[in-house]
């Protein structure tokens, strides 16, 4: 008997997280469902803890290859599903226990639909930064223009129709970040998105790593798969008008730098002020912020600090 759901886990050097991560799975309330893991050239004792958990569990199904990156192990992963609907948890977070019947309840009865999505809440950020979020409804008449400023659901809070995940091509291998956000714009912008208003996954932070290391990154490839997007369906531009697509792509971009500069991220700054300069975007205000940016780092962050030397100037 073939499960309802296949549950796609990439693993790379988790073996401290893989046990709460498939316990999450395994304490769903739906049991329909397989896992497929792909240890993603791990090198430390991933592999064993995955023989010992698959050992234990006939629902786990584990494979190996050469490090080639997230996107590819899921790849590699939906190659092997054999279920109706595919749901994606990296090997470090978890979900709600209802979390797979619940998104199986709302996808299920709605044929036209592809993903249902749902809330979500960071763990371990701390200083306010764990408030649980629920997703705006997309499916309205601005449905394209609020797709491409952004999905706001992570990889793990959503479940797919497997067979369209395959005819909108998988996930692009050359992305090493947002590859979740270039397939949800193929998918969504095509097919009907259903909403479940419940926080059923969770985010977990482990000392803030993820964050600050990969900032500039994400917003790059965050800009690139809208381009890649644009650059396939031009007909976009048309309706949405130029100006509106750069406040969109070049404008988002711009507004992340600024978050990157606002939090002293200096080489995070620099790399999206200057891909954005590229583009001609921004005000002369913005322009003052970016130009230094060419600069070499080190005096680019002499004249940051600076102008904050002289903004925190007591009067006298």
């Amino acid at each position: 008997m073939h499960p309802t759901i296949s549950v796609v886990m990439p693993c790379h050097n988790a073996a401290a997280h893989l046990p709460a991560s498939v316990g999450s799975v395994q304490a769903q309330t739906l049991a329909a469902w397989e896992l497929i893991i792909v240890d993603d050239g791990s090198t430390d004792n991933s592999w064993q803890v995955l023989q010992s958990l698959a050992q234990s569990e006939p629902r786990i199904r584990i494979y190996r290859q050469a490090n080639a990156g997230a996107a590819a192990a899921r790849n590699r992963a939906l190659q092997e599903a054999r279920g109706a609907y595919t749901a994606f948890l990296d090997s470090d977070d978890t979900w709600h226990p209802e979390f797979l019947q619940a998104m199986t309840t709302a996808l299920d009865p709605e044929p036209d639909a592809g993903i249902a999505y749902c809330g979500w809440q960071n763990i371990g950020l701390g200083k306010g930064r764990d408030d649980p979020f629920i997703p705006p409804e997309y499916e309205n008449s601005n449905k394209i223009e609020l797709l491409l400023g952004g999905c706001r659901w992570p990889i793990h809070g959503a479940l797919v129709r497997t067979r369209i995940i395959r005819e909108a091509g998988c996930f692009d291998e050359q992305l090493s970040s947002c590859m979740d956000y270039d397939l949800w714009l193929r998918i969504g912008t095509l097919h009907r998105l259903i909403r479940v208003p419940r926080v059923l996954a969770y985010y977990h932070h482990h000392g803030g790593e993820q964050i600050t290391r990969n900032r500039a990154r994400i917003a790059l490839n965050h800009w690139r798969a809208q381009r890649k997007f644009l650059q396939a369906n031009p007909a976009v531009i048309g309706n949405l008008g130029k100006q509106r697509i750069s406040q969109l792509t070049a404008g988002e971009l711009l507004h992340r730098g600024y978050v990157s500069y606002w939090k002293r991220d200096l080489p995070a700054a620099r790399k999206i002020f200057r891909a954005v300069m590229k583009q001609g975007y921004g005000t002369f205000k913005d322009w003052a912020y970016m130009l230094p940016a060419w600069l070499p780092e080190s005096w680019h962050s002499w004249l940051i600090s600076q102008r904050d030397s002289v903004k925190h100037k007591p009067d006298g």
